[in-house]
């Protein structure tokens, strides 16, 4: 995969095989993730809000459709900001926000980078090429398992930052701030040899997890987040990963980062209106329309919307004997 932000699905497909199948795979639905945004339409039926995201409407001669937001035309870019609230952070800011959760984690400021104003005026961060220590009574292992979550994530710049997501800036993995970035980095500081390696990894993509509601964006995340894995480990080992491990990875994101609206905690726009039928005074056939009870009450617990499931990697499945199990996303709202 060459060096940059775009990461293009004809790629994918041709060094990959199968892994953006994966990648575009919802556990709810047990179908795709759908692009529930219009901004598509204009292509034909098959881009429209409800329908499948699916390989070949992404490859071939449609292989650049789907784009980084600082790569999309400007008016569209501020329909998505007025329509969908889309507003990306910049890289600066979201290491501010890491930073903080790392300050609590480790009792300590400056753990991972020092955040400075440069001389033009703008925020950046100077990275700690130190080996990272940690607090009596934590180890790295520890920090890898710590678990986390982006809500409304967007193409998870809070996650992983491959580039900045407003100026298009590539960021070189030792200079990466994201969450999992972090646990990438102290994995390379800690581990050796290619098991270990990638059985921490696996660990720290169980323990990171993310919801978006427009399937354009929530694919450019879970790509970002694979190549962020195959990056990590040329730049340990000087060579890519195998394709088995690959697709491994590429499963987790599909269960960690999924498909929501993040309001309700349903399949965004599944909520239905259901007709009642019932007779009046005089025999009369009428019509009564009965909304969602959740949308109508705005109770998370009771829409008749299809509720978003996730995996709990902790949890063993009594039908299979294996670790992993699925649940529902609001079962966690009563933990």
């Amino acid at each position: 995969m060459r060096t940059g932000i775009d990461i293009l699905e004809n790629e994918l497909i041709e060094k990959y095989p199968h892994v953006l199948d994966t990648l575009l795979l919802d556990h709810t639905t047990q179908q795709n993730i759908f692009w529930a945004t219009d901004n598509y339409e204009h292509i034909g039926e098959k881009y429209s809000f409800h329908s499948q995201i699916l390989p070949d409407l992404i490859s071939g001669d449609y292989g650049s459709i789907i784009m980084p937001r600082v790569h999309k035309d400007k008016l569209l870019q501020l329909s998505r900001s007025k329509e969908m609230a889309e507003v990306f952070t910049p890289s600066w800011i979201c290491n501010a926000q890491n930073n903080l959760i790392d300050n609590t984690w480790f009792c300590r400021e400056n753990v991972f980078n020092t955040e400075i104003l440069a001389k033009d005026g703008s925020k950046i961060w100077e990275t700690n090429s130190e080996k990272i220590t940690y607090p009596k009574g934590k180890t790295w292992k520890d920090y890898v398992l710590d678990t986390r979550l982006e809500i409304s994530c967007g193409e998870a710049p809070y996650i992983t930052s491959r580039y900045d997501s407003t100026t298009g800036e590539f960021i070189p993995v030792e200079n990466r701030i994201g969450i999992l970035d972090r646990k990438l980095r102290v994995i390379n500081e800690n581990v050796d040899s290619k098991e270990d390696w990638l059985k921490a990894s696996q660990i720290a993509f169980k323990n990171t997890y993310a919801f978006e509601w427009q399937g354009d964006s929530l694919l450019l995340a879970r790509e970002a987040m694979l190549i962020t894995f195959i990056e990590n480990y040329t730049h340990k080992f000087e060579k890519e990963p195998l394709l088995k491990s690959i697709q491994n990875i590429a499963n987790i994101i599909s269960w960690n980062v999924w498909q929501m609206d993040g309001l309700k905690g349903v399949v965004p726009d599944s909520c239905t209106d259901a007709v009642k039928e019932h007779s009046d005074l005089f025999g009369n056939t009428l019509n009564e329309i009965v909304k969602c009870n959740g949308c109508k009450s705005q109770n998370i617990l009771t829409h008749n919307g299809k509720y978003c499931k996730i995996m709990d990697w902790n949890e063993k499945d009594v039908e299979t004997g294996s670790m992993g199990k699925a649940i529902k996303f609001i079962d966690l709202l009563n933990k």
